[in-house]
């Protein structure tokens, strides 16, 4: 039986607000009949032609100015950069253009656009073709930020971005990809998903555990072995950096009154650093622990495996991090 993966996700929401709106279309590197470089725009191209799927040049800056462009007059374009590493050489375009137009224009104009951003190390894809920069994004108002980490929320937060009136950036990540370049998987009804509403991925009562993209898995995963070890905790993925489901988190911190961030980008200055502070701020009260943040090293990604596993984080040191926030010592009735 053929599985529903991240790429089928994203592939098929392109696909079907693609029939849905004669607006949208693609534009990037070797996103028509190539089918990407990953395999997501796979079979595109036949079922919408030259119109719809723009092949570009290796030049990021025309692949988000076209998109900037086409959606003042109209249109609908959904940007894909292939590395997000390389949304630097557009960065003008984005922070400068498409997120100030509403405001500069007093509310006549605005770019209804989606970047997509593929994000994060693949695996040994060495320092510049391997980072994950949401928080440059996250501090830029007019844009909004989408960082799904399952399939399903993947195709909903997709179709609602396409529909927002807003410039979204949307994070896919590399390795949740999945079948690269094989044969498209079932097809999952997803309607669109609002954004600013988190999902919790597991129920605990110990820690609360915010996490995204790739990194949720880990987060998921430690929260097994630890499971094993009578430490109960609660995941919960934003799913949209902005908004941003405050409430949510804050019901999940009031259930178990400690919380740990954990994400892929170096932890100075990433976006938990943002979680942390507003926790600080507005959930002190509830909070019975400093709040934890797990990130990688400050350090670009390293290409030799090793070193790239010992710069990132993973199952392992979240789980290091949540014991030693409940300073793994259980009272006289074995509960914590």
């Amino acid at each position: 039986m053929s599985k529903f993966t991240y790429a089928d996700a994203i592939r098929q929401a392109i696909a079907e607000e693609m029939e849905r709106d004669p607006a949208v279309f693609l534009i990037g590197e070797d996103v028509g009949e190539p089918g990407g470089v990953f395999g997501v725009t796979k079979g595109l191209f036949d079922q919408f032609g030259s119109d719809r799927l723009w092949d570009t040049p290796i030049s990021e800056e025309v692949i988000v100015g076209a998109a900037v462009g086409a959606a003042l007059v109209g249109a609908r374009p959904i940007a894909e950069i292939m590395f997000s590493d390389f949304v630097t050489l557009a960065m003008d375009m984005i922070v400068n253009q498409a997120a100030k137009t509403h405001y500069m224009t007093g509310g006549r104009l605005s770019a209804p656009m989606v970047v997509r951003m593929v994000t994060g190390t693949s695996g040994s894809t060495a320092a510049q073709h391997s980072q994950s920069l949401e928080s440059w994004f996250v501090n830029v108002p007019g844009l909004k930020i989408v960082a799904p980490s399952t399939p399903q929320d993947a195709k909903g937060l997709l179709r609602q971005a396409i529909r927002d009136p807003d410039p979204v950036i949307f994070f896919e990540h590399k390795q949740q990809y999945g079948g690269r370049g094989g044969p498209a998987g079932d097809v999952v009804e997803v309607e669109p998903i609002p954004f600013g509403t988190g999902r919790i991925h597991r129920e605990g009562t110990d820690v609360t555990i915010v996490s995204y993209l790739k990194t949720r898995e880990h987060a998921s995963a430690a929260a097994e072995t630890l499971e094993s070890e009578g430490i109960s905790c609660e995941i919960f993925d934003p799913r949209t950096l902005v908004p941003f489901d405050h409430a949510g988190l804050r019901a999940s911190i009031a259930k178990t009154g400690r919380l740990v961030i954990a994400h892929e980008a170096p932890t100075r200055g990433g976006f938990g650093a943002e979680i942390a502070a507003w926790a600080a701020g507005e959930c002190h009260e509830l909070l019975t622990a400093p709040v934890a943040r797990v990130g990688a090293l400050n350090t670009p990604v390293p290409y030799a495996p090793v070193m790239e596993n010992h710069t990132l984080p993973g199952a392992e040191r979240i789980a290091d991090t949540v014991r030693r926030l409940l300073d793994k010592k259980l009272d006289e009735k074995g509960e914590h």
